[in-house]
């Protein structure tokens, strides 16, 4: 018996582990990277918003958060179609990371930053 679950439980396992692989992975298949990204904050506090549009590989002051892009991807088949950034946003004084990861355009509550005051998500690519 105690075979039996083991054995069931490897299996199991195993079938789990390439869907765990994809969620960590970064979202490649028919992607395009893009020459930077729009992105939004708002500062609940006072429920301003404001808008920034970073070049990959660049950083920008947004509201009190620095916000940096490191790539920007798209569909190959619609340039409009959703788009995924993987942002690392800092706080400008420390220096201290508050996020750091993919963020996606369309599901933007999926991997969001965690802040008492601030919200940012990745709005588009900017292709040009």
């Amino acid at each position: 018996m105690k075979r039996l679950i083991s054995g069931f439980l490897m299996g199991a396992l195993s079938m789990a582990a390439p869907a765990c692989a994809q969620d960590d992975a970064a979202p490649t298949s028919g992607a395009v990277s893009a020459a930077g990204a729009v992105v939004r904050g708002l500062d609940k506090v006072n429920g301003r918003t404001a808008d920034a549009e970073l070049q990959t590989g660049g950083s920008t002051e947004l509201l009190g958060l620095l916000v940096t892009l490191s790539d920007c991807r798209y569909p190959a088949d619609n340039p409009t179609g959703d788009a995924y950034a993987f942002l690392t946003i800092r706080e400008p004084d420390t220096g201290t990371v508050q996020f750091e990861g993919w963020m996606i355009a369309s599901s933007p509550a999926l991997s969001a930053l965690d802040h008492s005051r601030y919200d940012v998500w990745v709005l588009r690519c900017s292709i040009s």
